[in-house]
Order: structure tokens, then sequence, then C-alpha cells
């Protein structure tokens, strides 16, 4: 089978290999749609932690069930699915507390463990949802939605409260989208006008501020005075993410979505004067992934324009440079097979 690996930063190569067998406990699914993700980017960069080299990248997937054993799921072969590609332990002190999205020993598909970006891909039986309601595409962009989703849950967000959602890529986006469908008045920032539109249009924003342009003053004006009670940060920069406690109100919460190789820093007299709640958001759970397909199968969230462009597998390391740069508009790039 064919399968593209990412043999060292900035090199890709298309190869051919064995298509991997499916043991007790495991299905086979046939990869038909691949999302690329700021991981997979950074990953390609050498900018991702917790990452090594040669890697097959590749965590936003959908495909089809090509052989599954009997399973509690009713899961059969041909269904439609997208996986649920964090592997967890099961026995640890994060899984045993309901939370395998932040496992002791986790291994990430397309991080950790080999991902997607090949014909087939042999999971667990259990890490495989049905999506037979939505299409290959909608599925392949369930995880990424999902982180979005599971950070507002971490926020516990009351209807009515400012959100302020600083970074507008495709995790910023899905903030913004879960935000608004728990009842946030949601703050859209960013450093791009052409972003910025897309919030407004797609999420929709209820504000957008370019953070280039007295953003501190605009999100005074636009709280009256109040600052956002809840601050989520999705740009994964560690600038903007020291700088994150600055637009939060008295009392608020600040969530680190993005991940950065860096360490953060904060004046404390500041952190404790708003008795500062922070969190981070690592991954999604399946409770997160249901939630983002029920939304797909409602209509709530718009996956048409959400997914900007595409490529056939075997001419995506020919484009992939492409979609690193901001100016050809890449929101999300989506491989077909």
């Amino acid at each position: 089978m064919k399968c593209i690996v990412c043999e060292q930063p900035n090199l890709f190569r298309l190869k051919e290999v064995e298509q991997p067998v499916a043991q007790p406990g495991e299905a086979l699914v046939r990869i038909r749609r691949i999302g690329i993700c700021g991981t997979d980017l950074h990953a390609y960069r050498g900018n991702q932690p917790f990452f090594v080299y040669p890697r097959i990248l590749g965590h936003e997937l959908s495909g089809e069930i090509a052989v599954i054993e009997e399973n509690a799921s009713g899961l059969r072969t041909g269904d439609r699915v997208t996986i649920l590609p964090y592997l967890e332990c099961g026995h640890c002190v994060a899984c045993r507390n309901g939370k395998p999205n932040c496992c002791t020993q986790i291994k990430v598909l397309g991080v950790h463990d080999d991902g997607g970006m090949r014909e087939y891909i042999a999971v667990p039986t259990d890490h495989l949802i049905r999506t037979e309601q939505i299409t290959l595409e909608q599925a392949a962009i369930v995880e990424c939605l999902s982180i979005g989703a599971h950070a507002v849950r971490r926020a516990d967000i009351r209807p009515g409260e400012f959100a302020l959602v600083i970074g507008a890529g495709p995790i910023g986006l899905g903030v913004m989208k879960f935000a608004k469908l728990a009842g946030a008045k949601v703050i859209a920032m960013d450093i791009n006008d052409q972003r910025l539109q897309v919030c407004r249009t797609w999420a929709p924003a209820d504000y957008t501020v370019n953070a280039q342009a007295d953003s501190l003053r605009q999100i005074e004006a636009i709280t009256v005075g109040d600052y956002p009670t809840v601050v989520f940060d999705a740009t994964g920069n560690s600038r903007s993410m020291e700088g994150a406690f600055q637009y939060m109100a008295h009392g608020g919460r600040l969530v680190y979505v993005g991940l950065v190789k860096a360490d953060i820093t904060f004046h404390d007299p500041d952190f404790h004067k708003k008795e500062t709640t922070l969190l981070s958001s690592r991954n999604a759970t399946r409770e997160d992934f249901e939630h983002v397909i029920r939304c797909m199968e409602e209509g709530s969230i718009d996956t048409d324009t959400f997914i900007t462009h595409r490529s056939g597998f075997d001419q995506m390391i020919d484009v992939y440079e492409s979609w690193l740069n901001p100016e050809t508009g890449v929101i999300k790039a989506m491989v077909e097979l």
C-alpha cells in the first residue's frame, strides 16, 4: 500500500509498504480523507513537541471499515467511521478519573505512533465512531473541531458572558463556534484581517479585534470596561499566551488551547489580584467527538466553507509547502484517497 512518511523536518517521501494486519481487538480501516492539522504543519517544520522522526503523520481521519471482528459497538465491514486518535493506557490516574485525553502514557496517532497518511490503518475497535449520517469530509474534521469543543467544555461557559478567542486558525475557529453554541458573546482576535472576516461569517463572532490595533482598548470598549470573563488562546505563540492575561476580567478564566515548545511566565501579583483560573486543554474525548457529530447532523456547523483546500493523496507532497503560506488563505486542507 502507499504511505507518506515525514522522514525529517521539511522532507516527505511517498513509499510502498506492507498493508497492516488487524490484531485481536482491532479493525482495519481504509482511509478515505485526511485533514491537515497545525500539528502536522509544525511536525513537518520540526517545531512539534513530543515528536520523533521518521513518522507517518495524520490524525484527522475518516474512512471505511475493511476488516472487523464481532464487537460490542455493532460496527460492521463497510461502515463509515472517524477515528479517535488518542490511544490511552486505560489504567493510569488520568484514565481512572475519566480523562483519557491526558493519559500518562498517551500515544497520539501521527505524533507518538504512525498515523493515517496511508491507504490502510489498524486501530483499536473501541476508537472508532460510526459516521453514517455525515460525509467523509465532515468525519475527517470531527477531531479538529472536537479540540475546540473540549476547550469550551473545560471553560464551563455561562450564557451571555464575553469570551475572547485569540487566534483564528482552525482550532480557534472551532473554539469560537462552540462558545457561540454555548451562548457566549464571542470576541475574535487575530492579526490577519482576512481571517477575522472568516470569524465574522463562519462562527459567527459577535466582535472582531485586530491584535495590532490597540487591542486592549478595543476589548475594554466592547465589554464596557469589564473585560472578558473567559479568554482562550489558540495561537501556540508564547508571546500571545503570556499577553493573554491582560485581557481577562477579575475572577476570570484563561484557557490555553494552543501548545508551544517554550516556557510561559506571568507576573504573579497580576495573576493573584484577579484570582485567575488558569486552564490547559489537551486533545478531546469521545464525548466531545459525539457532540461535534451531533452538531454536524443538526446542521449547526458550516463544514463546506471550513474546508478551503483539497489535494489527492499522490499530489499532497507537491502542494504541502503552499499550505504553510498564510497568503494562500488555508483554513483546513483535506487530502482525498
